[in-house]
């Protein structure tokens, strides 16, 4: 009887590892289909973007009072909640720092992320274009891992001013890699301004939901959890990525394109154009965020959670102005430069008007006009960059997003140093209204764009040397790898190659030139 019941267990755990077996074989087989790897592709990018700008924005209600803290402005038994108040020194004989040098400190650590993001960037996007967009991500997302935890555990300026800057070095290489794969995978222009747009929302989340996030997990739990959690999506999201999508995986990089160098993308006016547009536009929202709470509190008396909750009304209209965008762009392609203008205008406005509001429910508007023209802005003009470098340029999309992500930089690391200076030297209202007049000022430039925008390509050169969908990996590597095959097909077969078989032009021994990648022709 023990021996036939050993045999049964055996059996059914037999059956069990097969079945086990077959649901991961079948899995595998699934996650092999085109259209599901564009999937998962587009959900490891956006949460990539999710948790670099909860990053970035999660620090808003926690390091001031932390640094604070550190400086001796409070005491070891109103320390925040999770700190080892006896790692700090006996702090009596400690001058309290001025609140000048402490706005600094809070101002430096703030930028410190988009300095180095921005100072790496140019690297980055040619690393990206040599070895292609996965590797680089991946590399990303472990720097943020690492940094995010150092920032969590440091219990001193030097530790978060280092671990703050290795989250912008990780950026450099995950926001940049991750749109670029986006722009990659999906190649006709109305999916492709879907899924940028559904990354947009994604990053405006990111940003608006971090402040509350991070400020109820410091009231509540210490300064370390919300890092933690932030290190933890990060590592998950990494996972993912190397389990289904391989970046290590042995391919014929050496047969990629070699995209434009950044410095020729750099000099090309209608590029320069649009990344003008995108440094211009978010300037009222990077110039805001350090300084509006302290405007709220002198103005309008207003509470630390109305404080606290400033943005979140943003996201509805941001997620609203994607979707305009995304439909509008679907239906009247010609016209993406219409709608960043419309956008900066109606950004422009509502920075003028937020000096006005005397109360948090009259403050919302204005803020929620400036997010809705972001997103009309950033939606129709970041897709226009792949478009740009489709038809002038190589299709490789690493450096001309990274150029992109140079230009957010410029205004996140510009506004928690300069911002503050301007509102103590020429007042909040001046500020506004600068910021208002250099965004409807900017406007025209983007006419431009028209001629650029109207233009269409007769047919699209990477579905001609596809047979099947795009699988989110270069096009050229699958065109190479093919390309091989058929060469060694032609040798054993007398090199005989029909017309119809051959309409692509590639023969035997002939290398993927610059022109024949380099986009579409025009109509």
């Amino acid at each position: 009887m023990a021996s036939e019941g050993t045999s049964g267990l055996a059996k059914s755990a037999a059956e069990k590892l097969s079945e086990m077996g077959e649901r991961t074989k079948q899995l595998g087989t699934a996650m092999q289909d085109p259209q599901r790897q564009r999937r998962l592709i587009l959900f490891i990018v956006c949460i990539a973007l999710l948790l670099d700008n909860m990053l970035y924005m999660v620090i808003v209600p926690i390091i001031p009072d932390y640094l604070a803290y550190l400086e001796g402005d409070t005491t070891p038994d109103q320390a925040p909640a999770g700190i080892n108040s006896s790692f700090f020194p006996n702090r009596t004989n400690h001058a309290k720092t001025t609140t000048e040098n402490l706005d600094l400190q809070i101002g430096v650590l703030f930028a410190s992320k988009a300095i180095l993001q921005l100072l790496v960037n140019p690297l980055s996007g040619t690393f990206i274009d040599r070895v292609g967009y996965d590797i680089p991500l991946f590399i990303g997302l472990i720097i943020i891992f690492f940094s995010t935890c150092i920032f969590a555990f440091a219990e001193n300026y030097a530790t978060l001013f280092v671990a703050r800057s290795l989250q912008g070095l990780g950026s450099a290489f995950a926001d940049t890699a991750g749109i670029a794969m986006i722009a990659d995978t999906y190649t006709e222009e109305s999916e492709r301004s879907k899924a940028l747009g559904i990354a947009l929302a994604f990053i405006s989340f990111g940003s608006l939901v971090a402040p509350p996030f991070g400020g109820i997990l410091y009231e509540f739990v210490g300064k370390r959890v919300p890092f933690l959690v932030l290190a933890f999506i990060a590592l998950i999201d990494g996972i993912l990525l190397l389990v289904f999508i391989k970046p290590f995986a042995n391919r014929t990089r050496e047969n990629m394109p070699v995209g434009t160098p950044i410095y020729k993308l750099m000099i090309d006016p209608y590029i320069a154009v649009v990344a003008g547009a995108l440094t211009v536009c978010n300037i009222p929202l990077a110039f805001l965020e350090p300084t509006i709470a302290n405007w709220m509190e002198t103005t309008m008396g207003a509470t630390k959670w109305e404080m606290g909750l400033t943005w979140l009304p943003a996201f509805f209209p941001h997620v609203l102005g994607v979707y305009i965008t995304v439909k509008l762009a679907a239906e009247y392609p010609n016209y993406q430069w219409f709608y960043g203008a419309v956008g900066m205008v109606i950004i422009g406005a509502s920075s003028c008007t937020v000096p006005a509001c005397r109360n948090f429910g009259e403050l919302i508007a204005p803020l929620c006009g400036i997010c809705f023209g972001i997103a009309l802005v950033d939606t129709a003009l970041l897709p226009t960059l792949a478009f740009l470098v489709d038809v002038r340029h190589v299709s490789v999309y690493g450096s001309v997003y990274a150029i992109a992500d140079i230009s957010y930089c410029v205004a996140y690391a510009l506004g928690p140093i300069v911002a503050g200076q301007i509102v103590h030297t020429h007042g909040f209202v001046q500020l506004n209204l600068g910021m208002g007049l250099v965004n409807v000022l900017y406007a025209p430039a983007l006419l431009f764009l028209r001629n650029v925008c109207q233009m269409k390509p007769s047919h699209s050169e990477r579905n001609v040397l596809l047979e099947e969908g795009h699988t989110g990996l270069y096009d050229a590597i699958k065109m190479e790898e093919r390309n091989a095959k058929k060469r060694g097909f032609a040798s054993s077969a007398g090199n005989t190659m029909s017309g119809g078989q051959n309409e692509m032009g590639i023969f035997k021994g002939q290398s993927i030139s610059e022109e024949e990648l380099s986009g579409a022709e025009y109509s």
